[in-house]
């Protein structure tokens, strides 16, 4: 009898484990059956998300260039006020009298343009700040030093001193003005037209300004500081090595002592400035052993190179002449400063030239040599 009960408990046991799989396996499929519903379901919602749009008005553009486009067109500067600005979209918003401060990606525009324009800012040093001036600390002394013994005591040695070199930032403003029929017209691209207008505006003056500015409410350009004879060179003048010939650079000879009369330091990183027209004159220039010079930039971009040494072409240098201080040679990351702040500011102004629109945008920025050891001068004289 113990026998037959044994098996049929074992036989219970084992319908009982059949029943509980089989009911796994239902709950299992039924999950697999949801599943495989919901999978079905995200797919078909990610498709229609991904077709193209019918309508060729959607609006694809950032909430920020909507806004700012908004304002630009018709000056209702409601959607700009309602934004919640973050450091990619437009930093702050100044008061109605001040205007708004352009968006990321038209202000990229205008940089990109300032940076490929020929200019010394091609080659200074370029800082951005967020005070009305920018100072440059200038070490011109050697502290001194001295070789010390076992048992003897060091003598004091001399110490550095410091010179301070302000650079205050000026407003630079542009105030192109356009029709409102034109603004009503949603084929124009308004942003791309403002930032190329406000770009070419601001590139020709900071050139020249940084190259013959006088400091007045504008930056202090290399040339405006006084020169001397690079044989009595003392701080505060640039020094100049004389052609000795009026108006003209006869040999290659003057060119080679320009090159050495900078200090070692600088010549590494050293570059010649000078204008399409004494350019020309220069390449012609040859050695002793027939040579030329001068040699073209071997890739696209490249510069030319003078003596090894890169060429900037700056159309703001004066033209040689008498005593014209047309070529320019030096550390320019070293000896010009250019410091602005980075923000570029428009203001709409329906109201003063009707029926057009003038957009008022200014940036500030200033500039002035900061080490004036730096930089030498080829002067067009005889002394």
């Amino acid at each position: 009898m113990t026998q037959a009960n044994d098996t049929a408990n074992l036989t219970d046991s084992l319908n009982e484990f059949v029943s509980y799989i089989k009911g796994f396996q239902s709950e299992i499929k039924t999950e697999m059956k949801h599943t495989n519903e919901r999978v079905t379901m995200l797919d078909r919602t990610t498709r229609q998300a991904h077709r193209p749009h019918l309508a060729a008005s959607i609006q694809t553009e950032a909430p920020h260039q909507k806004a700012f486009n908004t304002y630009l067109r018709s000056g209702d500067d409601a959607p700009l006020r309602g934004l919640d600005f973050e450091g990619k979209a437009m930093s702050t918003a100044v008061n109605g009298d001040g205007g708004y401060l352009v968006d990321p990606v038209t202000s990229d525009t205008v940089k990109s343009v300032l940076s490929s324009t020929a200019s010394i800012r091609a080659v200074a040093s370029v800082v951005n700040v967020e005070a009305s001036s920018y100072d440059v600390l200038i070490d011109q002394n050697d502290m001194g030093s001295g070789w010390a013994t076992e048992t003897a005591n060091s003598t004091e040695t001399a110490t550095a001193t410091l010179d301070r070199i302000a650079i205050p930032l000026h407003e630079l403003s542009a105030l192109p003005k356009v029709s409102q029929r034109l603004l009503d017209d949603s084929a124009f691209d308004i942003e791309t037209w403002l930032a190329g207008r406000i770009a070419d505006t601001f590139a020709r003056a900071e050139a020249a300004a940084f190259v013959t500015g006088d400091g007045i409410d504008k930056p202090t350009g290399f040339l405006t500081h006084p020169s001397i004879d690079n044989d009595s060179w003392a701080w505060g003048s640039l020094g100049y090595v004389a052609t000795g010939s009026n108006g003209a650079l006869s040999d290659a000879d003057k060119i080679v002592d320009l090159v050495y009369a900078l200090g070692a330091q600088y010549r590494a990183n050293a570059s010649f400035v000078m204008n399409s027209k004494t350019a020309g004159q220069v390449r012609k220039l040859k050695d002793a052993d027939g040579r030329f010079l001068w040699s073209d930039g071997l890739a696209a971009g490249e510069p030319a190179r003078l003596m090894g040494y890169p060429v900037l072409i700056a159309e703001d240098m004066p033209d040689m002449a008498t005593d014209s201080l047309s070529i320019a040679f030096g550390d320019f990351e070293a000896g010009y400063t250019i410091a602005e702040r980075p923000d570029l500011r428009v203001l709409r102004d329906p109201f003063s030239a009707k029926p057009h629109v003038l957009f008022f945008a200014t940036k500030r920025v200033g500039g002035d040599v900061s080490d004036f050891a730096a930089i030498k001068l080829l002067k067009f004289g005889t002394s």
